[in-house]
């Protein structure tokens, strides 16, 4: 087997390629990655004389389509994407140009080429948000309402995976994630951002409402419901992957400082960004059922060996820390 990752330099990107490779060692990896602010190479030293890697941009059909004959690819699997919700506050046309149209032309080149499969990944947060106090899970039939920039952009782009099923035959499905964390996550994300500062003695913002919470799965795991997805899923459907575990950014930061040893008065609470999502909680029923798949890493034991990895890897991150380009200390909405 011959799969295209898009976005492979990239935190749930890097992991799966790692995965793919300890899981199905004999199958041929090629990494599309336009390595932006956000793409690391570095997150597949360890692999790189296992994959092929191609710079390039989704949105770039020519390429595209090469790399698909070139590598006689069989199955591509997308993971890029624009994701930092900060930052489509700022440059909400960049986030449009490659969630929507990157994917369209990852889907037009995949028709084009006969491509066997297509695997599209998105988010819970496409579906709004949830009340705090709600019982209500979202379901993989439950309407898109997207309220960022971002989230808007990933629901048009789960759209024209959609369109691609219905209008060309294509075989391609689509996983819903919630809310993931782990090694190799860039650290603008606030775990990995609460991480590398509470280390180096600097504050933990915390959005103002602290009480927002969101649905935590580790990225392993993540891997393993795609792997599950490929493998056994139908053509054409959608399937949530979640934990149930939810917790907010108080317990968050909590546990990060737990971890290391350092003291609460690292916290400080910053304004919300504008459209602060208030909760989201996937149902993975679907999921369960059809695939047999669960989560298996605990989340107090994955948060734990997650700040360890990056108070190990201080080479890996510390350099990247520069490349931000959003401080979550103050907003404004022009």
């Amino acid at each position: 087997m011959r799969i295209l990752v898009t976005g492979g330099a990239g935190f749930i990107g890097s992991n799966f390629v790692h995965y793919w490779l300890d899981h199905h060692g004999d199958d041929k990896i090629i990494v599309y990655d336009l390595l932006t602010y956000a793409g690391c190479l570095e997150s597949l030293d360890d692999v790189r004389e296992r994959i092929t890697f191609v710079q390039g941009d989704i949105c770039d059909p020519v390429l595209v389509q090469d790399t698909l004959k070139e590598y006689q690819v069989d199955m591509v699997v997308n993971f890029a994407a624009e994701s930092h919700n900060s930052l489509a506050i700022l440059d909400p046309g960049k986030f449009f140009r490659t969630n929507v149209l990157g994917t369209q032309t990852l889907l037009e080149a995949a028709r084009q080429v006969g491509l066997s499969r297509f695997h599209h990944v998105s988010t819970c947060e496409v579906y709004g948000d949830l009340d705090l106090d709600s019982k209500e899970e979202f379901t993989e039939e439950s309407p898109y309402r997207p309220r960022t920039p971002y989230n808007a952009a990933k629901a048009g782009a789960d759209h024209a995976v959609r369109a691609y099923v219905s209008t060309f035959g294509l075989d391609a499905t689509i996983t819903n994630c919630a809310n993931n964390y782990g090694p190799y996550q860039f650290p603008e994300k606030v775990i990995p951002l609460f991480a590398t500062n509470a280390m180096d003695g600097k504050l933990l913002p915390l959005y103002a409402s602290t009480r927002n919470r969101r649905e935590w799965l580790h990225v392993i795991d993540h891997c393993r419901a795609i792997d599950s997805v490929l493998l056994k899923g139908r053509a054409g459907e959608t399937y949530h992957v979640g934990s149930g575990i939810e917790a907010d950014i108080e317990e968050i930061a909590d546990i990060v400082l737990g971890v290391l040893g350092k003291p609460a008065s690292l916290k400080t609470i910053v304004p919300d960004r504008p459209g602060h999502d208030r909760r989201y909680r996937l149902d993975w029923t679907k999921l369960r059922n059809e695939l047999g798949w669960e989560p298996t890493i605990a989340f107090e034991e994955g948060m734990a060996e997650t700040v360890r990895w990056y108070e190990n890897n201080r080479a890996w991150w510390e350099p990247l820390k520069q490349r931000a380009p959003v401080s979550e200390e103050s907003w404004k909405t022009s």
